[in-house]
């Protein structure tokens, strides 16, 4: 696992528990923000502990259901097209749990990472530029919409849009590498729907600010190349 990918989502799941108005956000890093950012990253990792027991136990229970449907099909079906019905269901659910299970084998090593020190200085880099910035990305990323605003949007996806655009204004990471990233959290805390939309605005987002560095090299502006 990439330490940076786990500290943006540990940077994403600590902006759940803030603001995200810009005027709050300021009065945030003003304050208590400063401070708080160690329990803010503590809850996140909390929260990914709860996970792992929970997709555990989702896993258990879908391995259960997709057993049940099986024995069904066995002792009450009495038509091929029924039997098949149930081995498909129950095949489904033993999919569902194989996957759950995937996911919780990776998540104790996740927690153990998210716990690093440069992990968790990693994500405080971005919470701070982030709320540092609120309104100036919202408004970039406001600009790059085609029939939307990001106030419309879930909450999830805005986040995940400001810590791309974060990254790319404020730490340097490459357009391509953080494009790439927010998709993958995307598929991870969103839907389809979501990634595909935030692979869409952020890359004309960046075409944009490309745009602008070539016609204002003098541009205060940070490189989004």
């Amino acid at each position: 696992m990439q330490a940076r990918r786990i500290a943006r989502e540990l940077a994403l799941l600590g902006m759940s528990q803030l603001s995200d108005t810009p005027e709050k956000a300021r009065a945030n890093q003003a304050g208590a923000l400063s401070k708080d950012l160690d329990t803010l990253l503590s809850g996140a990792v909390r929260t990914l502990s709860v996970e792992i027991k929970e997709t555990l136990e989702n896993a258990s229970l879908e391995l259960e259901r997709g057993n049940r449907h099986l024995l069904n099909s066995e002792t009450r079906s009495t038509e091929l097209r029924s039997a098949r019905a149930m081995v498909k269901d129950a095949i489904e659910q033993t999919q569902l749990a194989i996957n759950r299970l995937g996911a919780a084998v990776e998540l104790p090593e996740f927690v153990q990472i998210a716990n690093r020190p440069e992990v968790q200085s990693y994500a405080k880099d971005i919470l701070t530029h982030l709320t540092s910035h609120l309104s100036e990305l919202d408004t970039l990323l406001d600009e790059a919409m085609v029939g939307w605003n990001l106030k419309r949007l879930a909450r999830i996806d805005r986040d995940i849009l400001r810590i791309a655009l974060t990254e790319i204004l404020y730490l340097g990471v490459p357009k391509r590498i953080a494009i790439d990233e927010s998709i993958e959290v995307a598929k991870r805390y969103s839907d389809e729907d979501g990634y595909r939309f935030i692979n869409g605005v952020m890359r004309r987002v960046t075409d944009r600010l490309e745009a602008k560095r070539r016609s204002d090299p003098a541009s205060s502006s940070p490189d989004a190349s």
